[in-house]
């Protein structure tokens, strides 16, 4: 005679349910998806940040999230639309961007290695450059400091590139403090391939993956001459690049170009570009470094100077002079 047992109902009931919630937590938090992140951008094409980092800390969570100027900590574009961009190798080798619109939300499902964070700059493709041609934009040149101070770090930035690997971005890695005390930037200048420039910025203690630069591995870019300053635009492109940023007037290679100017003492000071630039005439520059120059005084009863970089021939120079001194160029 057969007994029925209604424990043998239940333990089928649980066995199916945790059938069906095995695959689903492996598509959660497993190596299912698509597609392997190389690095994520956030911000407008004119001025964006790299977020790849805090990234990979939210997908960390394995939980939807919103894409927002409080989730990433930052707004590099006030008053625009911003979107989050996730590079990303496929299956086949070939690279694909996707974009998320200002609060849209993000699911890691069709990436791979979502949650574990094995991705990215850290990740198995992190600086995976290789020398290939199958990156976004090219490289003109690189910055790193402070809009006070700052200097080109393009040769260097080359040679760290060929070694094919994440790159962190402190002072030590480019030899040099250009505004001590001060929390500094690396900023890149690129061409797309339709012939627009973009600036990307990356804050000290982040990393860079280059997968998103043509020829990054073989270093073979930085050599078009360029010189936009901290924040110009190339000459004969039109245009500037957002956030402060100023277009440069008649910039070439051959007369004198004011690039940058800033008037003051420690750590404040102005910036006096547009005033400095007035005063070129016939590509000769004559101009008292004083308050009146500047409009105000920006630090009553502390001695000031001004600090000056200017451009001849397509070569960049930087030179400061006392308060109450002239400064006569070239």
């Amino acid at each position: 005679m057969l007994f029925h047992n209604p424990l043998h109902g239940l333990w089928a009931v649980l066995l199916l349910f945790f059938g069906l919630l095995g695959p689903a937590a492996a598509q959660r938090g497993g190596d299912e998806g698509a597609y392997q992140i190389l690095s994520a951008s956030y911000g407008t094409p004119e001025r964006s940040v790299d977020v790849t980092e805090r990234l990979r800390q939210l997908a960390r969570s394995d939980q939807t999230f919103r894409v927002s100027n409080d989730v990433f900590g930052t707004d590099p574009d006030r008053g625009r639309v911003k979107s989050l961009r996730i590079y990303a190798r496929g299956p086949n080798g070939g690279t694909r961007t996707f974009e998320y619109r200002e609060d849209s939300y993000v699911n890691g499902a069709q990436f791979t290695g979502w949650s574990s964070g094995n991705w990215g700059q850290g990740g198995s493709h992190g600086g995976q450059g290789n020398g290939r041609d199958d990156g976004e934009f090219r490289i003109l040149q690189a910055l790193y400091g402070t809009s006070e101070h700052y200097v080109d770090v393009t040769r260097r930035l080359r040679d760290l590139a060929r070694q094919d690997g994440a790159i962190p971005l402190t002072n030590d890695t480019f030899g040099v403090d250009p505004h001590r005390g001060q929390r500094k930037t690396l900023r890149i200048y690129v061409r797309t391939r339709d012939g627009q420039n973009r600036m990307f910025e990356y804050a000290e203690g982040s990393t860079i993956d280059g997968a998103r630069f043509v020829g990054w591995g073989g270093g073979n870019w930085g050599n078009e001459g360029w010189n936009g300053g901290w924040h110009g635009a190339p000459g004969g492109s039109g245009g500037s690049y957002g956030g402060g940023g100023y277009e440069r007037p008649n910039q070439g290679y051959g007369g004198l170009q004011i690039v940058q100017a800033v008037y003051g003492a420690d750590n404040r000071v102005i910036d006096v570009t547009d005033r400095v630039r007035s005063r070129v005439a016939g590509d000769r520059l004559s101009v008292r470094a004083d308050n009146e120059l500047a409009g105000y005084d920006p630090t009553p009863g502390i001695p000031k100077m001004l600090w000056v970089t200017y451009s001849i021939g397509g070569r960049e120079y930087r030179v400061n002079v006392r308060e109450s001194e002239y400064l006569r160029l070239p």
